[in-house]
C-alpha cells in the first residue's frame, strides 16, 4: 500500500521540537487498550462520547467512527464516510453514486489538552489532486481550533497528502490548555478510515455530532467544494461556522440535474432549510423541465421547510463571451419562471438568490473562470449568509467572517 514515510521515532522527536506538520510511514502493530473512559463534558450543543484509545508507542489513537461525524445524512451507508445510503446505488446514476462516496462536508470534533495532534487516515482513491484544485482540498484533513476568547473556530493546520495512506503530526507545539478542535474531511476523495492521536496520557474527549437540524445544500461541483484550497474553505463549511450548525453537503460535481431520484433522497431528510444550487450544471430546457417539480417534491415531503432556490454564479470571463452570457441568462430565466409559478400556485417559504453578484464584480474570485477560489468561496458564503439569516436567525444581524 502506498504511504508517506518517516519513522515513528522521527515523528515524536519532531513533535517534541515543535515542528510543523510532517507525514509518516507505515504504522506499527497496534493493540486495543483502555483509554480514559470518562467523558463528562462536551459543549453547549453536543454531548461527549466514549472512545477507546489505540495505544501505539507514545501516541494514543482514537477512531472517529466510534463517535461520528457531522454532515452525514444517513446511517445506513455502505461505508461509514459515504454521503448517500447504500440503497441509493440502485436508484441514482453510477456517477452520482461514485461521487457520493467522497466525504465532502463531513466534520468531526473533539476536545483535548494535548500539545500535539496527530492524524492517520486511508483515502479511497489514489487520485489526490485535480488540475485546478490542490491535494490539500481534494484529499486533506483540515483542522480548526476553538478560540475560547471569541468563541470562534479558527484555522490551525491542514494535511498535505502525498499518498493514499497518511500518518502525520498535524499540529505540534500547541499552547497548554483544554480546547475543542474541528476537523473537516476531504472534499473530492473518500475516506476508508480516520483516527486522531495525542501524546499518551493526554486528555481526549470526543464530541458527538450535534442534533440540531442541519442546512442541506444540493448542487454541483461548487457546492461539493471546488476549488477550495482546503476543506474548511468550502462555502458550506464557512456557513457551518458562521451559523454554528451542521451542514450536509450533497454537491455532486458536474451532475446536479435535479433528478427525481435524487429529490426522493433529499426528501427523506428533515433539515432547517434546503438549498438547491444546481444551475451551474443545467441548460435552460432542463431547468424548465425539472426545476419546479423538484421543489414540489421537497415541499410535498416537508411542507414547512424553507427552500432557497439559488441561481448560478456569473462566469468570470462572461463579459467576453456572448455564448456564456446567453446560456446563463436562459437558465436563470427558466428558474425564475419556476419560482414565479410556484408562488402563484400558493407554495410558500421559498427564497430566491440571484446569481449575478455571488462572486463579486472584479472577476478575481475563480480558479478557472467557473469554480471559486478561496476568495470566491468567502464571497459565495457572504451571499448565502444574507438569505440564510432570514431563516436561521431572523431577529439577529447577519454574522460576518468565518
Amino acid at each position: 500500500m502506498e504511504q508517506q514515510g518517516l519513522s515513528r521515532k522521527q515523528l515524536l522527536g519532531m513533535a517534541a521540537a515543535g515542528a510543523g506538520a510532517l507525514v509518516l510511514g507505515p504504522g506499527l502493530p497496534r493493540a486495543y487498550a483502555d483509554g480514559d473512559a470518562t467523558y463528562a463534558d462536551g459543549d453547549a450543543t453536543a454531548g461527549a462520547a466514549e472512545a477507546q484509545a489505540l495505544v501505539d508507542e507514545a501516541v494514543d489513537w482514537y477512531d472517529v467512527s466510534q463517535w461520528g461525524v457531522e454532515g452525514r445524512g444517513w446511517s445506513d451507508t455502505a461505508r461509514f464516510y459515504d454521503r448517500l445510503p447504500a440503497r441509493a446505488q440502485a436508484s441514482v446514476r453510477p456517477v452520482i453514486w461514485n461521487l457520493s462516496r467522497n466525504s465532502a462536508g463531513m466534520a468531526t470534533r473533539f476536545r483535548t489538552d494535548a500539545t500535539a495532534v496527530y492524524v492517520r487516515y486511508t483515502l479511497r482513491s489514489t487520485s489526490l489532486a485535480l488540475p485546478h484544485m490542490p491535494a490539500t482540498g481534494v484529499s486533506g484533513i483540515d483542522l480548526y481550533a476553538r478560540d475560547e476568547a471569541t468563541g470562534r473556530d479558527r484555522w490551525a493546520a491542514v494535511v498535505k497528502p502525498a499518498a493514499r495512506t497518511v500518518e502525520t503530526a498535524l499540529l505540534t507545539g500547541i499552547d497548554p490548555g483544554m480546547r475543542q478542535f474541528t476537523a473537516y474531511l476531504p472534499l473530492y476523495n473518500g475516506v476508508d478510515s480516520l483516527e486522531f492521536g495525542v501524546p499518551a496520557g493526554s486528555a481526549f474527549r470526543p464530541v458527538t455530532p450535534r442534533e440540531r437540524r442541519p442546512v442541506i445544500i444540493y448542487g454541483s461541483s461548487i457546492a461539493q467544494g471546488a476549488c477550495a484550497s482546503r476543506p474548511g474553505m468550502a462555502f458550506s463549511a464557512i456557513l457551518g461556522r458562521r451559523f454554528d450548525r451542521p451542514v450536509i453537503n450533497l454537491g455532486f460535481s458536474g451532475n446536479a440535474f435535479m433528478e427525481p431520484e435524487v429529490g426522493a433522497l433529499l426528501a427523506e431528510l428533515d433539515p432547517e432549510v434546503f438549498v438547491v444550487d444546481a444551475l451551474p450544471n443545467m441548460e435552460a430546457d432542463l431547468v424548465a423541465e425539472r426545476g419546479e417539480p423538484l421543489i414540489r417534491q421537497l415541499r410535498a415531503a416537508r411542507p414547512e421547510t424553507p427552500v432557497v432556490m439559488a441561481e448560478d454564479r456569473t462566469y468570470a470571463n462572461a463579459w467576453l463571451s456572448a455564448g456564456l452570457r446567453e446560456r446563463q441568462a436562459a437558465s436563470r430565466a427558466a428558474y425564475r419562471e419556476a419560482y414565479r409559478s410556484l408562488l402563484t400556485s400558493g407554495v410558500q417559504r421559498l427564497i430566491y438568490l440571484a446569481g449575478e453578484d455571488q462572486l463579486g464584480s472584479d472577476d478575481e474570485a475563480t480558479t478557472d473562470g467557473s469554480h471559486p477560489s478561496d476568495l470566491g468561496m468567502v464571497r459565495y458564503a457572504d451571499a448565502y449568509t444574507q438569505v440564510l439569516q432570514r431563516v436561521l436567525h431572523p431577529d439577529v444581524p447577519a454574522p460576518a467572517g468565518s
